[in-house]
């Protein structure tokens, strides 16, 4: 189980390796300091939910109808703007830390630019969607609206403005709605159709939306949370405004989603799974590879890299198995671990929080023997709202910068009584949460001497590569003591590794979402259940699992080759702190400010 941040998403393609310049004498760029900040601001207002995300409030009532022509027509004219103004500059008299953000910059603006003409559309929450494809079971502005909505996630409800700011925001959802079945049908006519297993999963999700009792809808907790120094005739009007919305915009949108994809959108989708499907899939996957992993690596890499980390860590499984004296197969063992209720001691879903809390405490005393530093923003464990559950991972969503609202490690807990704890508990922490995500996004955002595009900025291979490298430091940190533990990390760990083999099958060699589902089954202990949401994730969202194991095998070769080259002068805690001091970036330029690092040790 693992996460998609919702956070600004800055994607690069490599080119050519040129060393960065060292000279730390060189005074930083002003002009490139104004180019930068400038296309941040705009990206705001283009990309406003993104800004909510990113603590700025300026443009929380704007839902930006963001697939259709005209919004990727904006989108290319910025991108090619801002390619043209980074152009100009000479990277060689940078001093090193402008040289990084002109690296992180110009690919952002030219793989961005590749993907607005392949019609893929950074939308409102920075997922990269085929415009004829506005949304998906796993991810979209439906979804996304409903966490806002709750009174629980990004969107503030704090003052009467902003209550009046979700009353515009939400209120064009009939549009965004309306225009996305639009598109849908777009992409009928043209061969872009979503596959069948995953319509099925989006109806109930939109029929769930849907509130007869405007009182009983999920859109109506902010109702419930209006602060009490706001007057008595502020408090009957927004509550008065909520129901409105809820009835008279939002849930005939949700039902018309609903209608047509029931009834039009689900007999027109697809039996099969893969990009290679669609028209010129095989191009479009690649680029996701390259808009993912941020390497010029082929699937056919990637796939056997895969097939290679599955048989490594099968062997690891193999001698942790006899640790644990079971004398059984390993097919056997993972029946094992999944039905016996040993492993499944919870009640009630708070019991299952308090085992993660439980987690947390158990680390924090040995946090500062491989960390420096340590992030300020708050930290708090939920549990994930009700109406997206049944589709969701455990996720990570980072907090405000200016400590509004804390970073937030969301468990899914469908039924507390089969929450397995052998399903890698301690793993699952250690990624999403600390030193996981939280570490690493804070201390990123609380950097104010960053440039704002980079201290939201995301890339999949360094963030999830991170978090992924993050659980290989258990026993460093007092977890995984029991072989039983030590079986769910190698368990989160080969799935990752099971990614690179399925989506790239799935997508190119035309493996079957059955034949997908039972090759991870045969390879971790893993429900049925679960291993569908898990391969449906990654038929609606392409490559994006690939991230993970390329970047944490990425980290993990720096630190053994740092070491190995040092000796008594590498510092763990040392490479932990110069890994996450200069926040997210592609792999190349992350790998070469990382040697640059090496030869001040």
């Amino acid at each position: 189980m693992n996460s998609i941040i919702r956070i600004t998403l800055v994607v690069c393609v490599f080119s050519s390796c040129k060393l960065m310049n060292t000279n730390r004498s060189i005074p930083d760029n002003k002009q490139l300091s104004v180019v930068l900040n400038d296309y941040y601001e705009t990206r705001a207002r283009l990309i406003p939910i993104e800004a909510t995300q990113n603590g700025d409030n300026r443009y929380n009532d704007k839902l930006p109808v963001d697939f259709t022509d005209s919004y990727l027509d904006s989108l290319r004219s910025f991108y090619s703007d801002y390619l043209h103004k980074i152009s100009s500059f000479n990277r060689d008299k940078l001093n090193n830390n402008d040289q990084i953000s002109y690296d992180i910059f110009k690919r952002e603006m030219e793989i961005s630019l590749e993907g607005v003409n392949l019609h893929f559309s950074v939308n409102s929450v920075t997922m990269p969607n085929l415009q004829y494809m506005p949304f998906n079971q796993f991810e979209g502005i439906p979804l996304y609206l409903g966490q806002m909505g709750s009174g629980t996630g990004i969107q503030p409800f704090k003052t009467v403005s902003d209550y009046d700011n979700w009353m515009r925001r939400a209120g064009g959802f009939g549009a965004w709605a309306d225009s996305a079945i639009v598109y849908f049908r777009r992409g009928m006519a043209n061969g872009y159709t979503l596959p069948r297993c995953l319509v099925l999963k989006m109806i109930p999700q939109m029929q769930a939306m849907v509130s007869a009792d405007a009182r009983k809808s999920l859109f109506y907790g902010p109702a419930n949370l209006i602060p009490a120094n706001f007057s008595i005739s502020d408090k009957a009007r927004v509550t008065e405004d909520l129901k409105k919305l809820i009835n008279e915009t939002l849930s005939p949108a949700y039902q018309r989603l609903a209608d047509f994809l029931q009834k039009e959108y689900l007999p027109a989708s697809r039996s099969s799974i893969g990009f290679d499907a669609l028209p010129d899939g095989n191009k479009l996957y690649d680029y996701l590879i390259r808009y993912w992993t941020t390497t010029n690596k082929t699937a056919e890499e990637i796939y056997q890299t895969g097939l290679s980390e599955v048989k490594r860590i099968r062997e690891e499984m193999e001698q942790t198995k006899t640790e644990a004296g079971y004398s059984g197969d390993l097919s056997s063992f993972f029946t094992f671990m999944k039905t016996d209720p040993r492993f499944m001691p919870f009640k009630t879903p708070e019991e299952v929080l308090d085992a993660f809390r439980k987690i947390q405490k158990t680390i924090d005393p040995n946090l500062k023997k491989l960390f420096g530093r340590k992030p300020k923003m708050a930290f708090e464990i939920r549990q994930t709202e009700a109406f997206r559950a049944a589709s969701a991972s455990a996720e990570y969503n980072p907090g405000a910068p200016d400590g509004s609202r804390p970073g937030i490690f969301y468990v899914p807990i469908l039924d507390a009584t089969k929450f397995n704890i052998t399903s890698g508990m301690e793993s699952l922490f250690l990624h999403e949460a600390i030193p996981g995500h939280h570490y690493q996004i804070a201390l990123q955002m609380e950097d104010t001497l960053l440039p704002k595009f980079r201290r939201f900025a995301w890339y999949g291979a360094y963030g999830e590569g991170w978090a992924l490298y993050c659980e290989s430091l258990g026993k460093e940190l007092g977890l995984y003591t029991d072989p039983y533990q030590h079986m769910g990390a190698l368990g989160d760990e080969i799935q990752r590794a099971i990614r690179l083999v399925v989506d790239v099958a799935m997508h190119q060699k035309k493996m079957t979402r059955t034949e997908a589902i039972k090759y991870m089954m045969d390879n971790e202990a893993i429900s049925q259940d679960a291993a569908t949401a898990e391969i449906e994730r990654y038929i609606g969202n392409p490559a994006q699992a690939l991230s993970y194991k390329t970047g944490s095998m990425k980290i993990r070769e720096l630190r053994d080759r740092y070491s190995d080259e040092l000796g008594s002068h590498f510092k763990i805690s040392a490479f932990h702190d110069e890994v996450l001091k200069d926040g997210c970036m592609p792999l190349d330029v992350f790998e070469r400010k990382m040697d640059v690092w090496e030869k001040t040790q």
